[in-house]
């Protein structure tokens, strides 16, 4: 079953944010410290990401216009619509956004090469292991990131399944389409791009500036459409 690892990531982020859900009473004082201590934690992440590109070139380009068509688009304010639809059907009050909750743990989720990997493992090889790993790394930040940021938390699971699920279903097709030198060097500068995006976010959460982070988020389409030039144009 090639979407097993899927499901399998989509389920450890819900448990993760209701055990999340039990434990968020906690003074507001430890909130606050233990956000900055996510934050720290997510900008040394995203730093390592970025630091694994070999042509960072293309990741410049790719969030400048990736920026560019996010904002065209009003990515990161549809996002934010959805949170706040989801905040009014539910009526949380109290216990965190849950439009940040929800924007902020779907781009953690997302964004990163084991998604991509893992995905491909799971639909060629019907190898689950890459997301079983990245389930359980994903859960428990599911559960850290629901004591200070809310039940929102929860609804990033759907975009995390319909993401790697679409990956797994024409994981077969890619596999046969795309060249693995050119899939390594896309999975590097993917790697790269995203790093820059999480760095970004940890900045939102320990609040020293608010990034439009998801209006970044089509640098990871525009990453592939560059790194595809240069392997087939600039690199031959």
């Amino acid at each position: 079953m090639f979407l097993l690892g899927t499901i399998v990531n989509g389920l450890l982020i819900i448990v993760g944010t209701f055990l999340g859900v039990l434990l968020h009473r906690i003074p507001e004082n430890m909130k606050v410290t233990v956000m900055n201590g996510i934050g720290l934690s997510v900008m040394v992440l995203g730093l390592q990401m970025g630091f694994k590109s070999a042509n960072f070139l293309i990741v410049i380009l790719s969030l400048v216009i990736g920026a560019v068509i996010g904002e065209a688009m009003k990515l990161e304010d549809r996002l934010n619509a959805a949170g706040e639809w989801l905040e009014r059907r539910i009526g949380s009050k109290g216990k965190g956004s849950i439009s940040q909750g929800f924007v902020t743990a779907t781009l953690i989720f997302v964004i990163g090469a084991m998604a991509v990997i893992g995905a491909l493992d799971s639909g060629i090889r019907g190898d689950h292991d890459v997301l079983y790993t990245k389930a359980i790394i994903d859960g428990f930040t599911a559960l850290i990131l629901t004591t200070t940021l809310g039940i929102g938390v929860l609804f990033s699971a759907v975009p995390v399944m319909l993401y790697q699920g679409t990956i797994a279903l024409f994981a077969t097709q890619i596999d046969r389409l795309v060249p693995q030198a050119l899939m390594d060097s896309f999975i590097l500068e993917l790697t790269a791009t995203g790093g820059v995006m999480i760095f970004a976010i940890g900045l939102n959460m320990i609040g020293l500036t608010k990034i439009r982070v998801a209006n970044l988020l089509p640098g990871i389409l525009v990453t592939g459409i560059l790194v595809t030039i240069s392997h087939f144009f600039i690199g031959s």
